[in-house]
């Protein structure tokens, strides 16, 4: 048996803490089967971000004609768009090696590990153990139990990526981030893509304003069947068939498609551990439970990012990943704060959102204001026609920023100046108010929003 200062499994975030603890002269053990770098690098946000760009630019490109560019794509080169990030991922990776290669105090085991014991794990044919353990080990896509689906057969955001060229239609299951996302892509690219979902909108998550207008917008370059169960996947012919019935009347609809992707959602990897064998404790779904420390209830061990599936993002995950690094090594324990976690969808228009929802903090038996503004209200927004875009801000009466939604272009850029407002000490608006906005820029429709703030119900700004 080989012992260390500290196990990590999962060299996604994960990597961060091995890092940080080499730094601190420990001696640590990187369990991952690989490929290097988790989800995101792989097959998460790093390929689809590279896949999309061309997406918007088709898009921007199309919408252009609102304000007075018309023209068309000549050629959309399906295999280049792979290669980019094929080769940012070869570039990573072999990265990755020659600084573990070159790490004294590292070992690398590239294999699935598994509790064998307390503070035990069997990596192949080896057995290693630690007083410290990090659990990073990512997450997967979830399959529901729909008939057929295997003997049909799909793709997900995993073994889409292989493809070798775009599908003449598509038929997502699934109407969340990933779904809406790639259905943005596909649809760009040329695919004929039907987005079926289960709620009455897509990004059912989301702000219900947000939701409502990501569904119209989503509507305008593919079908979008929302308010509908899938029931059972079929072949038919050469092709693959998608049965839903209505959650409003019950009426079956079939959709024939020459592949299906399924996007419903993401499972933990902590069962691949079996932590069951070291009495960790997991939730109903299978994530692993964390206290406000991001440690387990067995003293020492440690899990962050998708397999504790809190905020399955991965700058959530490098946050997680820097709080647990100081729990690590430090005398004194410093919590996981988790009041301003940003998020972003990258459809058309884009989607972000930071904090509460209106919902959420009425629930909560907050005072508060909401504040919005359209897109055209700012000279920017009119610039870019963007007709439907908006901003919808929740505040504490004192002032204290609760939340933002974002619908629209830069829809990311804009939610991150909420994200800085709501680290500072009195996590208000004030600076904002004080501050001078560029003008013209889009920036000027946050801090419009900020200066309609009124009670909630009243009628919106324009």
């Amino acid at each position: 048996m080989f012992s260390f200062d500290v196990i990590v499994i999962g060299s996604g975030a994960g990597y961060i803490v091995v890092k940080n603890l080499l730094n601190e002269g420990k001696h640590v053990a990187l369990v991952d089967k690989g490929p290097l770098g988790g989800t995101c690098l792989n097959n998460g946000c790093v390929p689809s971000k590279i896949l999309i760009t061309p997406a918007d630019i088709i898009r921007g490109f199309e919408d252009a004609k609102s304000i007075g560019v018309e023209g068309k794509v000549i050629k959309v080169d399906f295999p280049l768009i792979l290669g980019r990030f094929r080769a940012l991922q070869e570039e990573e990776h072999k990265g990755m090696m020659d600084e573990i290669k070159a790490s004294k105090n590292l070992t690398y085991y590239p294999v699935t590990g598994e509790f064998v014991g307390d503070y035990t794990l069997k990596v192949g044919e080896e057995t290693i153990t630690a007083p410290k353990i990090v659990i990073a080990t990512g997450g997967r896509p979830a399959v529901p139990p729909i008939p057929g689906l295997k003997e049909t057969g799909y793709i997900d955001n995993v073994t889409l990526l292989d493809l070798k060229k775009l599908p003449e239609s598509l038929a997502i299951v699934g109407a969340g981030y990933i779904g809406c996302e790639y259905g943005h892509f596909f649809s760009a690219m040329g695919t004929k893509v039907t987005l079926i979902g289960r709620p009455p909108v897509v990004l059912d998550n989301e702000d219900p304003e947000i939701s409502a207008a990501a569904t119209g917008a989503l509507a305008r370059y593919m079908e979008v069947l929302v308010g509908h169960e899938v029931t059972r996947l079929e072949k038919s012919g050469n092709k693959k068939a998608v049965i839903a019935r209505s959650m409003k009347d019950g009426k079956e609809v079939r959709v024939e498609a020459e592949e299906v992707m399924l996007a419903g959602g993401r499972r933990s990897n902590a069962d691949l551990l079996k932590p069951e064998k070291t009495d960790i404790a997991t939730d109903k779904k299978g994530f692993i439970v964390v206290d406000k420390y991001l440690e387990t209830n067995k003293p020492g061990i440690y899990a962050l990012g998708d397999a504790i599936g809190r905020y399955m993002f991965r700058h959530t995950a490098n946050y997680e990943a820097e709080v647990v690094s100081s729990n690590l090594v430090s005398l004194v324990k410093t919590a996981a704060d988790f009041h301003a976690v940003p998020n972003a969808v990258f459809t058309h228009p884009q989607i972000a959102h930071v904090g509460m929802k209106e919902a959420e903090a009425l629930a909560a038996g907050k005072n508060i204001l909401i504040g919005r503004s359209r897109y055209m209200s700012s000279a920017k927004g009119y610039a870019l026609d963007a007709q439907d875009s908006f901003v919808k801000v929740i505040v504490e009466e004192s002032g204290k920023i609760l939340g933002c939604s974002v619908f629209g272009e830069f829809a990311p850029e804009l939610i991150q100046q909420v994200v800085w407002l709501m680290n500072t000490d009195k996590q208000d608006y004030m600076p904002m108010v004080r501050g001078q906005i560029i003008h013209p820029a889009i920036s000027e429709v946050l801090g419009n929003a900020f200066a309609n703030l009124e009670k909630p119900g009243h009628s919106e700004h324009q």
